[in-house]
């Protein structure tokens, strides 16, 4: 699984490439990340749809995102270079007045003529190692030029990441110092979701990695903190649509290292021809 080289914390990367002429439809499903995707294809762009509207292109895609498609035409191949940022990172790369809540936007829209710049290095670059290193320059410029969030929001981001999403309100207000309604209020408008819902989000992501790794999905509610196997299933509905069962088949969480294969051969064969390019 590519790894972004360099050592930002809160950045991860991976490459995709498709050679033969076939048509990619994946649902993506969501993660606690803000997610760029830069197109790198020849010919015809990336589509990714969303609510009835289309984008193509490289896009920024915000937490939450619901009924997301990723898709590749037929001609041409397909390349991209999939980003995922922190939300305490996404502030300062992508602006403060970029909603991050699970919007789809165009990245040109958020880089202006630094996108397709950008795009240009990443294509000429020789190997996906150095794209890693291009795309961590050009975030690592933004993240010293910008502020971040508040320390306080940014404090309570991780712990729910430490807590995997098991932590309450009232405990995250405290730990920083800050009341209830404050922090309510402050990180609703730098993160776009509200402490509450983020923190379902990440025990979402938690129990999505189990459920992937073949635990049973009554197993898989008591390990993430659910009050049984029928409050998992109506949070998954919530952010997937789909069952338990099927988030743990879904081709799109084939590119996490941590609980999916790591290999192409190793997905189900309804998996569309998108593979990782393994970093060394």
């Amino acid at each position: 699984m590519p790894r972004q080289p360099g050592g930002l914390p809160g950045v991860s990367m991976a490459g995709f490439r498709q050679h033969a002429p076939a048509r990619a439809d994946i649902a993506m499903v969501a993660h606690p990340s803000v997610t760029l995707f830069v197109d790198l294809s020849e010919g015809d762009s990336l589509v990714y749809d969303a609510h009835g509207r289309r984008e193509c292109g490289s896009t920024v895609v915000g937490l939450v995102p619901r009924d997301l498609r990723l898709g590749g035409r037929a001609a041409g191949r397909i390349e991209c270079l999939q980003i995922r940022l922190s939300p305490v990172l996404a502030v300062a790369v992508l602006g403060a007045s970029t909603d991050l809540s699970g919007t789809v936007v165009s990245l040109e829209d958020v880089w202006g003529r630094d996108a397709g710049r950008t795009e240009d290095r990443l294509r000429a670059a020789a190997s996906w190692d150095e794209r890693f290193t291009i795309a961590a320059d050009a975030l690592g410029r933004r993240l010293s030029a910008r502020p971040s969030l508040d320390p306080e929001v940014a404090a309570a981001w991780w712990l729910m990441l430490t807590s995997r999403g098991r932590v309450r309100v009232d405990s995250l207000a405290n730990e920083v110092g800050w009341s209830r309604k404050r922090l309510w209020s402050r990180f609703r408008s730098q993160i776009g979701l509200t402490p509450k819902h983020a923190a379902r989000l990440v025990r979402f992501d938690h129990a999505a990695h189990l459920l992937a790794a073949g635990n049973a999905a009554a197993q898989v509610a008591a390990a993430s903190g659910y009050v049984d196997q029928a409050h998992l299933h109506r949070e998954v509905k919530a952010f997937t649509g789909v069952t338990p069962t099927a988030v743990a088949a879904a081709p799109w969480l084939a590119i996490d290292d941590v609980a999916w294969p790591t290999s192409f051969a190793d997905l189900p064969p309804s998996t569309p021809p998108i593979r990782q390019v393994p970093a060394k």
